[in-house]
């Protein structure tokens, strides 16, 4: 039988990037505490737009080979940030990048956004139920900024949680687990706004345009904001978690940009909405750690 880490954490994400933007000095902070963490990824991110001219081939209307290469960045990603348990939602491939919203991917038959909810959650339910987390780390329902595959990743993860919890659903899965805290991805306005200050203090900054409140996901109010993880001890494993997505993001220092080339802060004081479970921290306060008040 195998022995679990006291501390287990699973994060569902929808593209191989996306984990490292929002959560890379968090999982680099908890695993290197012990903790289990556990990354599910919903996509291989067929669709996204490649940023290195010499690799423009892989692109879907192309060679349609980007899925297989961004396989082994998020490999390197994650060996970046130390985290050994990464997988892919029903195995990779299983479910293709939809695009973004509007797009005519959307209407493919094999994209994640058209999967069935609850097949799709029943791949998710068995890996709960095997690594039993007590945290689990989600997008909010819009996908932080209305992408499908972030919209539909937030629907199975939360699914995910109902059905792992009920005694009667598919035994086969393992027993039941019920997740006993909820986070969701969030950026505090305030963060934001100071990360900008610094983005512009820059002077022209490192890239030919800045971006705006609009390009980042998962803006909201500081009073929405329930837990901040600091991992400024971990800068430079998100940073070279960052790097390692090169067909999707260019990293300069404390900046990054995406395919649009507009300049972003790279935060790696890290911001969650707690939507189930006790909050555990001090008094009112923000909890420093998503742990906190896990009992088991």
């Amino acid at each position: 039988m195998t022995v679990l880490p006291a501390r287990r954490l699973l994060l569902v994400h929808a593209h191989p990037d996306d984990e490292s933007i929002n959560n890379g000095a968090t999982m680099a902070k908890y695993a290197a505490e012990g903790a289990h963490v556990t990354l599910v990824t919903c996509t291989l991110g067929e669709e996204g737009e490649i940023i290195p001219v010499d690799l423009a081939h892989l692109a879907a209307d192309r060679d349609d080979t980007l899925g297989t290469h961004r396989i082994g960045e998020l490999a390197a990603a994650m060996k970046a940030l130390g985290v050994q348990d990464h997988r892919f939602l029903g195995g990779p491939g299983r479910y293709r990048d939809s695009g973004m919203m509007g797009a005519p991917q959307n209407d493919r038959p094999d994209c994640f956004w058209r999967a069935d909810l609850d097949e799709a959650a029943s791949h998710l339910v068995a890996v709960i139920r095997e690594i039993r987390p007590q945290v689990l780390v989600a997008y909010d329902a819009n996908g932080g900024y209305g992408h499908p595959d972030h919209i539909q990743a937030h629907r199975v993860a939360m699914r995910a949680a109902e059905l792992a919890a009920e005694p009667v659903y598919r035994r086969d899965l393992g027993d039941p687990h019920e997740v006993g805290k909820i986070y969701w991805n969030c950026v505090p306005r305030s963060a934001l706004e100071e990360g900008f200050a610094r983005l512009r203090a820059a002077g022209e900054g490192p890239f030919p345009g800045v971006a705006t409140a609009d390009d980042v996901p998962g803006v909201v109010a500081d009073t929405e904001v329930s837990a901040v993880i600091d991992g400024t001890a971990y800068a430079d494993a998100k940073t070279a978690a960052m790097r390692a997505h090169a067909t999707q993001i260019a990293v300069d220092g404390p900046f990054f940009a995406l395919s649009n080339d507009l300049g972003q802060p790279l935060f790696v004081r890290e911001h969650y909405r707690l939507v189930k479970g006790v909050k555990g921290g001090p008094g009112a306060g923000l909890e420093d750690d998503l742990f906190a008040g896990v009992t088991a």
